[in-house]
């Protein structure tokens, strides 16, 4: 009788228990989701003062290939950035950017619903349509290593809800009129919401 009741009690918890998101060899992942992209106080100094980047919000779309269990290559790619450029609190213009990145990420084998993740990898940034009535600004391309931790919560087999921070060093020259005026230091924090699904 004990035995019956234990054997029920387990099934019961099976029942209710969530599924695990498996990633072995091979398998594919694609996520869609959004990112929201903080840069670093302090971003740099130009020659009429501090500058300050603001934050901005996008769609952004993750695909990512195992080539081993638990260990996968990730691409990021996003719908363009844009902050406004504020120098000593003043609005000076805008600019968009777009910030593909690679990165080889380690998901930690927990065997249950909730696993978190890590990753290294490096990240280009183009800066485009640059808008001042100060005259034509410019902002440099940017390589720079990034990093990320996240969190994956199995909703299924196939699919999990991801919440994940990337840190990501950008730094580009800032020109006015074809003039070097100084340097931006964006160093942005990245906070990422997404749906992930496995194929």
């Amino acid at each position: 009788m004990k035995r019956s009741l234990m054997s029920l009690a387990m099934i019961a918890v099976m029942g209710t228990a969530a599924p695990a998101l498996a990633q072995s060899r091979g398998d594919m992942t694609l996520g869609f989701g959004l990112g929201v992209v903080a840069p670093k106080s302090n971003n740099g100094t130009l020659t009429a003062g501090p500058l300050s980047i603001g934050n901005s919000a996008r769609p952004t779309i993750t695909f990512e290939y195992f080539i081993r269990d638990n260990l996968g290559i990730e691409v990021l790619a996003a719908t363009p950035f844009k902050h406004d450029l504020k120098v000593g609190g003043a609005k000076i213009g805008s600019t968009q950017h777009l910030p593909p990145t690679l990165s080889l990420n380690w998901h930690f084998p927990t065997g249950s619903a909730v696993k978190p993740f890590v990753g290294l990898g490096v990240n280009y940034t183009k800066f485009f349509e640059e808008k001042s009535p100060l005259g034509s600004v410019k902002i440099g391309d940017s390589w720079g290593l990034a990093a990320q931790v996240g969190l994956d919560y199995a909703v299924s087999e196939k699919s999990a809800l991801r919440m994940n921070l990337r840190w990501i060093d950008i730094n580009a020259d800032v020109s006015l009129n074809g003039a070097k005026i100084g340097k931006a230091q964006v160093d942005p924090l990245v906070f990422g919401l997404a749906y992930v699904m496995k194929f």
